[in-house]
């Protein structure tokens, strides 16, 4: 089965191929021409996933889905959630958000309990001829103090996911996907795929 996957992130392609597996063959919107940003102008990553699966189905009515996720730290008020791609501001990488998320950490007053507290949150829109589905994922952890861990990408050099000690970055990509929030919804995804 072909999907269109309503990214430009190769990394999350990657991922993607390895938890679906071979019977799904995922393709890039620029694979089909599309060079252009996908929207994700959303107040929430519920709705920028189900933007960017509307626009993708919209442009080549063909099966698609969209991943958004989201880094969530209570002591920061839930940020940078929605924004984390862009916590840092536009034209900022994952050096540059990490750095702010570090600092913005060590302004929090530190008599309160669980500062480093966090959890990632991942939802995937899946349009299938026409209908549209959802799934989710979570995972609970920690922010570390400093980065750690060559793999990955995104926040994963400072995110110990909740039971273990260290970083995602420190995971190989198996043991991460198997534990981590996107290898949940998409597990989710792939189970539902397969009884198409």
């Amino acid at each position: 089965m072909e999907l269109i996957f309503a990214t430009a992130n190769p990394d999350k392609v990657r991922e993607a191929s390895e938890i679906l597996g071979k019977g799904i063959t995922l393709i890039m919107p620029k694979k089909l021409g599309y060079k252009g940003d996908i929207p994700e102008t959303g107040a929430t990553i519920e709705a920028n996933s189900k933007m960017k699966c509307q626009f993708i189905w919209n442009k080549f009515n063909k099966s698609c889905f969209a991943d958004d996720t989201a880094l969530e730290v209570a002591s920061l008020g839930g940020a940078p959630g929605v924004y984390s791609a862009r916590y840092a501001g536009e034209g900022h990488d994952s050096k540059a958000n990490i750095a702010k998320l570090l600092a913005e950490l060590e302004k929090v007053d530190k008599r309160k309990k669980n500062i480093r507290a966090a959890r990632f949150r991942t939802v995937i829109t899946l349009i299938h001829k026409g209908t549209l589905y959802t799934f989710n994922g979570v995972m609970n952890g920690t922010i570390a103090e400093k980065e750690s861990g060559e793999g990955g990408f995104g926040y994963d050099s400072v995110f110990i996911p909740e039971g273990c000690s260290c970083t995602f970055a420190e995971m190989s990509e198996n043991q991460k996907n198997a534990i981590s929030h996107r290898g949940i919804a998409m597990r989710k995804l792939a189970h539902f795929l397969s009884q198409l």
